[in-house]
């Protein structure tokens, strides 16, 4: 299926692994020219290099928890290539501290909501001027099934999650009828640097296995998961490339969720 994004230009934070990186392989198929950022430079650089095979590939150091990273990416980014982007992909997040509400500081709270949250706030900001003028754009945000199914030991996360649903839809709302569609996603225990370090923590305190602290966590955290293994990276990634293409024209506002049935309601 041609997804009609060929020589577009799209920027992908959190790339240096997990389902950013996955999400910028598949646009680099698709043809879409691609700059990749995340906060350590040689772990990103090598990334760019093997994703370089695929297509036209740039990469920049920026930390988005701040606002003088996003003036690196957005100068990097809009002179890349020849077009400025029109598509952007929010992946970009950290778990942050995690443990029971009374025991969680302030500090705590802004970690999680400066990368979670205000690093999409700030990409938004900086990319969606030029779609409006070139009347189309596509946003993806990454939110969570944390947004509306919180783990209580996760507070800070959930609630960062759930703000990046009300972003996404105020910005569908705000910038649609410029062509800007801007959509959520919210995975659930896909298999990524991140919920490896989630599981060896867990192995370790319960003194189990690896597999054992991933079967542990289907069967007593998330019991809905209907296909009893994590999800891959690449299973969000194709959902995340669909929501940048043509064919996802009338879609916007949106919460898709790729979580294999752990959120066990109807409703976002």
């Amino acid at each position: 299926m041609d997804l009609g994004i060929k020589g577009r230009v799209a920027v992908v934070t959190g790339a240096k692994s997990g389902m950013g990186r996955s999400t910028a392989e598949h646009l680099l198929r698709e043809g879409v020219h691609v700059v990749l950022t995340d906060k350590e430079g040689p772990e990103l650089q090598a990334t760019a290099a093997e994703l370089a095979a695929l297509g036209q590939v740039r990469a920049v150091e920026a930390d988005l928890s701040g606002a003088k990273g996003i003036e690196v990416l957005a100068a990097f980014a809009n002179m890349a290539f020849d077009d400025k982007p029109t598509i952007l992909v929010c992946a970009a997040g950290i778990t942050g501290a995690s443990g029971d509400f009374l025991d969680l500081t302030d500090d705590d709270w802004l970690e999680a909501l400066q990368t979670d949250l205000m690093a999409g706030v700030r990409a938004t900001r900086a990319f969606i001027p030029h779609m409006r003028k070139a009347g189309w754009g596509r946003v993806v945000l990454f939110s969570s099934e944390d947004a509306v199914q919180p783990y209580i030991e996760e507070l800070p996360y959930a609630a960062a999650k759930a703000g990046v649903l009300n972003l996404a839809k105020g910005l569908s709302k705000a910038y649609g009828p410029d062509g800007v569609l801007v959509n959520a996603v919210g995975p659930a225990f896909i298999a990524t640097p991140m919920t490896d370090a989630q599981m060896e923590k867990k192995a370790k305190e319960k003194g189990v296995s690896f597999d054992e602290a991933i079967q542990l966590t289907l069967d007593e955290e998330r019991p809905g998961i209907v296909a009893k293994r994590r999800g891959r990276a690449e299973e969000v990634a194709a959902a995340v490339t669909f929501l940048c293409s043509e064919h996802a024209s009338f879609i916007t506002g949106e919460f898709l969720r790729v979580d294999g049935g752990s959120v066990m309601t109807i409703g976002a």
